[in-house]
């Protein structure tokens, strides 16, 4: 049995921990378990011992966590989602492949560089099983790589750790997406970014690399931009924008994202730039992360001299046309 030292904790009281702090119930937790609710309750009291706290607070109706318990069930979920991981990569490498690479893939990365990326990966790392996660933001990336939960990620600097080093991949210019129906959208040419003053925004949440570099954008053009509504996932952002909700400053490459409702996209003329580049937890023993960089390049050079992407130079495009 799995245990984790110092606190006589168990995987097996950590599963039973999680099921019951989700239920809120004994027997709902039980039920789920396919256990008798004696033991399980025995279990939890014993969880409570070993570490010394109280997790669960029980009424005769409910079950509430207790300040630790929140955390408990926070780092539990995560830990056992680790175990899994492992277990997983454990049995792919027995099964004979060369490796496991767990990748994460920021933003508009997701839809512009990342299937390059893999599909290059697949030519040429066959015997390399790929995790790829996409759509995450640069502080879960970073996060992600320094817990060990990813290998390699394609991210948008800055990072806060000096254990995060980084490789430059390319730079990619900020357009404004719009929906069809507005004013600005009918026009041609690039568009100055102070004529976005007063209206409302969409946006990445302000720990975001993209946002970061649009809001100083909008500060050296002599405004701040108003938002109204928070998304981490582009191709969320893109579907309020459709909607009306607001614009929104997203990088050249979200183009290629996909949305239930059009998108009209302009160029601006100020041309702010968010870097694109490959990340590791420095000192990483990973024997694939070379191979994968010269991969990385590869593919977003690519990309850079593919056809669909010098197809973005006309002012505006609807989503659904610039999806591949």
């Amino acid at each position: 049995m799995a245990s984790m030292k110092g606190g006589a904790v168990d995987l097996r009281q950590m599963r039973y921990f999680v099921a019951v702090a989700e239920e809120r119930h004994f027997g709902r937790a039980a039920d789920r378990l396919h256990m008798a609710q004696p033991p399980l309750s025995q279990q939890i009291k014993q969880l409570e011992a070993s570490l010394g706290t109280q997790l669960l607070e029980r009424t005769t109706r409910k079950v509430d966590l207790t300040e630790a318990g929140r955390l408990m069930l926070e780092r539990a979920r995560q830990i056992l989602a680790d175990v899994e991981s492992l277990k997983k990569d454990v049995q792919e490498v027995g099964a004979g492949a060369a490796g496991v690479l767990r990748i994460g893939f920021v933003g508009s990365a997701t839809y512009r560089v990342m299937p390059a990326v893999v599909q290059l990966a697949r030519q040429e790392l066959p015997g390399v099983r790929l995790h790829v996660m996409g759509e995450m933001l640069t502080p879960n990336i970073e996060q992600g790589l320094l817990e060990n939960r990813l290998d390699v990620a394609v991210l948008r600097p800055p990072v806060q750790s000096a254990e995060v080093v980084l490789d430059p991949l390319e730079g990619d210019s900020l357009v404004v997406a719009l929906p069809p129906a507005h004013p600005l959208a009918a026009g041609s040419g690039p568009l100055a970014l102070s004529a976005l003053a007063g209206e409302e925004f969409v946006g990445y949440p302000p720990a975001s690399a993209v946002a970061t570099v649009s809001f100083e954008a909008c500060r050296k053009a002599g405004f701040r931009p108003r938002v109204v509504q928070e998304a981490t996932e582009t191709s969320t952002l893109l579907a309020f924008v459709g909607a009306g909700m607001g614009l929104a400053l997203v990088p050249d490459g979200a183009r290629r994202a996909t949305s239930a409702s059009p998108v009209v996209y302009r160029e601006l003329t100020e041309g702010p730039e968010v870097g694109l580049a490959l990340a590791w937890k420095r000192g990483s023993r990973s024997l694939l992360i070379p191979g994968f960089r010269a991969l990385a390049h590869r593919a977003v050079e690519q990309v850079r001299r593919s056809p669909a992407n010098q197809q973005t130079a006309p002012s505006s495009h609807p989503v659904a046309e610039e999806a591949p």
